[in-house]
This record gives C-alpha cells, structure tokens and sequence, in this order.
C-alpha cells in the first residue's frame, strides 16, 4: 500500500510539474492521535488471545528488552559511523533519538505479510512485538527527550530505565481498567442493551477515551489502547447481541484499514517531497553510504536480540521432553520479518527533526530523507521477501503439524483448584510445593495454566464471557 502513495505523489508531482508531491503535510500529532490508535484498537481485538499470551514473557523480551539493545547498537553505530561517512551535526540526543527510531518495527505490515491462521506461532509472536515494540520505542523516545544529554551518566540511563517501566506497567493497567469497565457497563446497565449503535459506540468511544486519558497522563496510549481492545475482545464482545458482535469485528477492520490506507498515502507522499530533497547537502555516494550504515545497524540490532532471547525463551518453554518452542528457523523468520519500518519510524523522525512537519536544517531534511528511504527500502524488499522466506522454511504441512503439537502439549484440566477451603492445609502445602515445583520447572505454561483457571473461577463470572470448558464442548 506504500506503492500507492508513491503513486499518489508521483501523479501529484507531474500535475503541479515538479512544485510538490503532497496534498496533506505529515503531521506527527494527526498521527498519533487519530490514525494509530484504531490500528492499535484493532489489532489487540482481533488477535488471538491463547496464542499471544502463551508467549507473552517472550513477547515481552522481544518488544522491550530488545528495543533497548537495538536502540543502543544503531545510537552507538551511527555515532561512530556517520562522521566518518561525511554526516555531522547531530547531536548527542539526535543519535540517541535515531536509535529508537529506528529500532521502531512496522505492525501493520506485518499484518499484511503474516496471517493468524497459516502462521499462528510466528503471526503472534511478531505482530505481539510489533505492537509492544512500537510502544517501548515511543515512550523510551519521550524519556529520551527529558534527560540532560550533556551529562550523561549510570544514573541517568537507571532514571531513563524506572520511567520507562512506570509508563509501560501503568500504561497497560490504564487498558485493562478500560476494557473491564467496558465489559462490565455492556453486562450490567440497561440503556445499550438490544441497541447494536449503542453498544457498538459504547466500546468505541470508552476505547478512544482510554488512549486520550493515557496521552492526558503521558503514558503510552499504543500500549493502553491495545490491552483495551484485547479486554473488550476478551469480556465485553461476549456481553452485546449477535448482530453487534458482528458488526463490531467488521467496523474495527473496516476504521483500521482506512487509517492505514492514509498512513500509507502520506508515507508515499512524503517520499517525493521535493522541498526535503533540495535542502539535503549529502552527495548521492554519502547519502547511499548513510543509507547502507543504516540498514547494516538495524540488522545487527535485531539479531543481536533476536538469537540470545529466543534461547532464554526456549528454556522458559521448556516441556518434560526437552523440546524448545522457538526453533532456528523460526528464529530467522522473526528476526527478517522485524526488520520492516514502518510510520512509528516516520512518525518520530517528523517529532524530532522537524517543527510541524516543516524543517530548512539541511542536517534535519537529511535525516528525514534517510528516514523515509529506509521505510520505504525496508517495506518493499524485507516486506515482499517474507511471505516466500516463510513458505520455503516452513512449509503448511509443517506448520499445521507444529500447530496440533501445541495444542496437544497445552492441554489442561481446568477442574482442578487453585488452593481448596475444604481440604486439610498439608494438602494445600503439597499442592503449593508442586505449583512452585512446576513454576519453576515451567514458568510461561504455568502462568498461563493457572491465569486460564482464575479467569474461568473469578473472572467472567463477573465481566462475561463463556467459561473454557463451555466454550470447548461447544
């Protein structure tokens, strides 16, 4: 969908012979506030939820852990390499600035070339990424604006550090609060029921409201707003009529895949920006040179995160057997596949180097420029490549073969309690010593075991939602 905003540009630019290339200016603010958030909404909707939270420790490794190894290889590269390249003005915050952005991987895309269905295992561990990856580097991007560049320190990258994780835990227990309280005011009051307009404008005003009151709070709206749309999908999709839950899937689709259609056109459009490309000062030898270096850092930042916490989460997947979860080919796809750029990527080089979506700083138009030559780059080479690489991987009879084992090996009694009143307390000790037993031994599939049990016990009853035995005999 880039192609067509090239295309759009392209026309453009021929009809006002060579003046401009865009009818609409990129404005960082029209993206973060009303184009990202129902992409957002929508993926954390639509996603399947067993399959993202049965690797959500890893999800998590991957999307905030290896945001801050790329950030710091591609700040450190770019630091070391760029003046050598001929490329100098930034400065300290410039690069620590490039480093998130471009460790900022694209989710739409990648919902684009990965499908839940054929790929379920590498769909939900992407995409998952993705999304939180996008978020980390977003608020990691903020607290790189509040630090004093010129005296950096330990204490420094300790306080950078405890922000971020403050934003990124209250961020996402600002969504689960939403997205319950969409699920319970859906269940319990009567002025929506038997009106799909009313409950379908329940759910999406309180999930647009949940990412304003993050942004009011300066959290991270991405994060809250995808837990929220995760909650609804969860509880409150289970408390409106049939037509609505219908409806509610298409609308989400239908307001997601038009904000990435405009995205797409402004990226394209942005592209042949002829102001941007007149005030650059590079050679086209130095420009291909920073385009290369930069390409090179995101690759090296990517495996180097990739490889190392997959073999951390292949010994948290561990099963009795012996087998790991993530095997090297499914490594290598994960780590192509997030090379992809996106508008995140866009959309912070705008908020860094440009004042409204304007600059005359031949060092800011250039990075602009190398900005969105990378999406660009990024999207039609590792974006067309990844749907063949997979398929020569993994093969579907292989993947459908890989989808069954798991869902043998996740199999789970879900009549056994948690901790029983009615039994002795040495029997609850040795039940306790076991669940720690096999916490250790086990640490993701037990969390997930026992989350599945306390939502069924506690959960639904209260917010809605078929209870998994109900909903596994149906």
């Amino acid at each position: 969908m880039k192609n067509y905003g090239c295309i759009a540009g392209t026309i453009i630019l021929l009809v006002s012979k060579g003046k401009s290339s865009h009818i609409l200016r990129f404005n960082e603010e029209l993206f973060f506030i009303y184009l990202l958030p129902p992409i957002i909404f929508n993926a954390g909707f639509q996603v399947k939820k067993k399959q993202f939270f049965r690797n959500f420790l890893t999800i998590l490794m991957f999307g905030v852990i290896g945001v801050f190894i790329s950030t710091s290889i591609i700040a450190v590269g770019s630091w070391l390499l760029f003046p050598k390249l001929g490329f100098v003005g930034l400065n300290a915050r410039d690069y620590l600035a490039v480093g998130t952005i471009f460790s900022s991987t694209d989710t739409v895309c990648t919902l684009q070339v990965l499908h839940q269905d054929e790929t379920p295992l590498l769909y939900s561990l992407v995409f998952g990424e993705g999304v939180v990856n996008d978020a980390t580097s977003v608020v990691l991007f903020n607290a790189i604006q509040k630090i004093d560049v010129t005296r950096l320190s330990g204490a420094n990258g300790l306080r950078v550090v405890g922000d971020f994780l403050y934003l990124f835990f209250t961020s996402t227990a600002l969504g689960i609060a939403f997205g319950l309280l969409a699920a319970y005011a859906l269940k319990t009051l009567c002025f929506g029921r038997h009106s799909s307009i009313r409950e379908i404008s329940l759910m999406v005003l309180l999930a647009y409201l949940s990412y304003m009151v993050a942004e009011l709070l300066e959290l991270s709206g991405i994060l809250t707003v995808f837990f929220c749309g995760i909650l609804m999908s969860h509880y409150a999709w289970h408390n409106v009529t049939e037509s609505s839950r219908i409806t509610t899937r298409h609308v989400f689709a239908m307001m997601s895949f038009i904000a990435e259609t405009f995205i797409f056109l402004y990226v394209g459009m942005d592209a042949l920006d002829i102001e941007k490309w007149k005030i650059t000062t590079l050679s086209l030898g130095d420009s291909l040179g920073i385009y290369s270096t930069i390409l090179v850092l995101i690759l090296l930042g990517r495996a180097a995160f990739v490889f190392p916490l997959s073999a951390i989460s292949n010994y948290m997947n561990r099963r009795a057997t012996g087998s790991s979860s993530l095997s090297f080919k499914h490594q290598v796809i994960i780590c192509w596949a997030g090379l992809i750029r996106g508008a995140v990527s866009i959309a912070l080089a705008f908020k860094q180097f440009t004042y409204s979506g304007v600059t005359w700083d031949p060092v800011n138009a250039t990075m602009i420029t190398n900005t969105i030559i990378v999406v660009l780059f990024s999207t039609l080479v590792f974006g067309f490549l990844t749907k063949p690489l997979t398929n020569y991987l993994l093969p579907h009879a292989a993947t459908s073969t890989l989808n069954r084992k798991e869902s043998k090996d996740i199999s789970e009694d879900m009549n056994l309690p948690l901790l029983s009143f009615d039994e002795s307390a040495e029997t609850n000790i040795s039940r306790a010593k076991d669940n720690l037993s096999m916490l250790m031994e086990r640490p993701v599939y037990t969390i997930h075991f026992y989350w599945r049990r306390f939502d069924d016990a506690y959960m639904r009853p209260i917010f809605g939602g078929p209870l998994a035995n109900q909903s596994a005999a149906a």
